[in-house]
């Protein structure tokens, strides 16, 4: 899923909640430089192996992917996977990338949230208090495409399934992966 979405990305890429670094693998060759945002010092020093082995320039630019302190529309691309659940305010997020992000640039973003049945939905709910409480501030229950849209972005490609597994799973499991355009 990862390799997924990071295709298409280019140039300088702003990825907020870096985490591990789990992406770099799986940038492609047209992208220049990356701008790391991650909150945790944890999770930065995680990522240590994972950027020494790549020859890409990757810069810790921020901790709080809400505001950043970076010139306007100095990015080509923005990445996000599996970030927003725990950001505090998504939108702020999403439209922080979207002023950070150069106009007709991309937003690729995979991530779990809001399920379409609303079976699930209900357990969703119900299981949201316990999951923040043990997972980092994880919310279940965010409709990412709606966040997206509502930041500003055009959504160019839009993917949603459940992923594989037990249908006990499906609180948590159902992901979006999109693309999305900066308007120009």
């Amino acid at each position: 899923m990862r390799e997924v979405v990071c295709a298409g990305l280019t140039g300088r890429v702003l990825e907020v909640g870096f985490g591990g670094g789990l992406n770099v693998r799986w940038y492609p060759p047209a992208v220049t430089s990356v701008t790391a945002i991650e909150p945790s010092d944890l999770g930065w020093q995680m990522s240590e192996r994972r950027r020494a082995r790549t020859a890409l320039p990757i810069e810790r630019a921020g901790l709080d992917g809400q505001r950043l302190d970076l010139p306007d529309d100095s990015h080509d691309s923005a990445l996000i996977t599996f970030s927003l659940c725990t950001t505090p305010d998504p939108l702020l997020a999403l439209r922080e990338a979207g002023r950070l992000v150069r106009p007709g640039g991309r937003l690729h973003a995979l991530e779990h949230g809001l399920a379409p049945e609303e079976s699930v939905r209900r357990w969703q709910r119900r299981l949201e208090p316990l999951q923040r409480a043990v997972a980092g501030g994880c919310h279940l229950t965010r409709d990412v495409p709606a966040l997206v849209s509502e930041a500003g972005w055009q959504i160019a490609d839009l993917q949603q399934e459940y992923l594989p597994g037990p249908a006990m799973s499906r609180p948590w499991v159902f992901g979006t992966r999109l693309v999305a355009l900066r308007p120009a």
